[in-house]
């Protein structure tokens, strides 16, 4: 048998082997991969929700036009949960039983994937890059979660460790809300003040629902709080924040996490020198960084709008997704893919995010978050990656 003909046959086994694996993998075909998105395009999240599926929807879009991934197009599957978690869990059936989707990208909201979990993971469907940073969507270890940047508690245990060491905070206090998502911003004020040997001198919750927040606000002044954690995301930061200072309170530090590191926050009236931990750059047309401000540009003449930060959070986690799905190969398997999302390391995305790194045990790929401060109306970068 001459060489050639050995190539041939050889190549032939091998679109064969690659053909049958895409048959049996769900969400796969010889042409094609599926994949599912659960989000809230009609609730209160609803502008976290559209933004980060048109991102997404772009750059597997900007993919499939160089010619997809090995071979294949790249079909999102996009369900409306309205930050629900019934809707959510309806949504994820719905993409695990009926459209039989290969995985799930850039999902949205603690509690929704959460309530999804069990059955999606039953299923084989990887859950990649949600947009939460929950500890839960990477611990305790599974080999099918997979989340890129750091979680509530490295973020609030930064600003911690940040605000303690360089500024000479010296008592420590939280405001949250009292939900899963704002007890993770409680935890990790107390474990890093436990770290650095002092106490939380006082702590108030509230429902995310609360309007007036000047009871909270007077306790935590009452009892002598130099910083207070903010386990907030938009209204219940603006509405605080301005109660304080129009009580005439500006001898205090107000930080959040990136849940309160959003256009609208940094654009509200009267939050100048308001203090939230950033992952990334802030989309703003006039960045600085030639890289943002080509998808500004590119988002807004597709979808008539201005990006926000869940616009750069989809994008990040298609690319991210992309990168395993490359990784994996022309055999593309459950675990082959699993394999190509362990293989990522040193990724960089054009936003200016911490970088990323996957291994067989590591599922959260990236830990560290910067301090951004609010001025002249928007986020402004005032530090590198923080540690704690």
């Amino acid at each position: 048998m001459s060489h050639k003909v050995v190539a041939v046959v050889a190549a032939t086994a091998m679109l064969a082997a690659a053909t049958a694996a895409s048959a049996q993998t769900r969400g796969v075909s010889k042409t094609e991969i599926v994949l599912g998105m659960h989000t809230d395009l009609s609730g209160v999240a609803a502008t976290y929700g559209v933004s980060s599926s048109n991102a997404v929807k772009m750059r597997f879009e900007e993919i499939n036009a160089a010619g997809g991934i090995n071979g294949r197009k790249i079909r999102v599957i996009v369900e409306d949960q309205a930050y629900q978690v019934p809707k959510a869990v309806q949504a994820c059936n719905k993409l695990i039983n009926r459209d039989k989707v290969f995985a799930f990208v850039a999902p949205l909201g603690t509690p929704m994937n959460n309530a999804c979990f069990k059955d999606q993971i039953a299923a084989g469907v990887p859950n990649l890059f949600p947009l939460s940073a929950a500890r839960s969507m990477y611990e305790p270890f599974e080999r099918l979660k997979f989340y890129g940047a750091a979680s509530y508690v490295d973020q609030i245990r930064a600003a911690v460790q940040y605000f303690v060491k360089q500024k000479g905070k010296k008592a420590i206090c939280v405001m949250y809300q009292d939900t899963d998502f704002g007890k993770e911003i409680l935890e990790g004020a107390e474990i890093q003040a436990k770290k650095l040997g002092i106490k939380l001198v006082e702590a108030a919750g509230h429902k995310p629902t609360d309007q007036d927040f000047t009871a909270p606000i007077t306790k935590l002044r009452q009892a002598g709080c130099d910083l207070i954690l903010m386990g907030t995301i938009v209204r219940d930061s603006i509405v605080p924040y301005t109660t304080a200072r129009k009580m005439g309170w500006t001898d205090v530090t107000f930080v959040g996490s990136a849940a309160v590191y959003d256009l609208v926050v940094g654009a509200a009236q009267g939050m100048e020198g308001f203090y939230g931990m950033g992952l990334t750059e802030m989309p703003y047309a006039d960045s600085t960084v030639a890289s943002v401000r080509g998808f500004v540009e590119k988002y807004k003449k597709k979808y008539n709008i201005d990006p926000n930060i869940g616009a750069v959070y989809g994008y990040v986690a298609a690319d991210l997704t992309a990168t395993g799905l490359k990784n994996a190969g022309a055999n593309l398997t459950l675990d082959t893919f699993v394999k190509g999302m362990e293989a990522i390391k040193g990724y960089h995305d054009i936003f200016n995010g911490p970088e990323v790194n996957f291994g067989p045990k590591i599922r959260q790929g990236a830990n560290s978050s910067f301090l951004a401060e609010v001025k002249g109306g928007r986020w402004t970068r005032v530090t590198q990656p923080l540690g704690f």
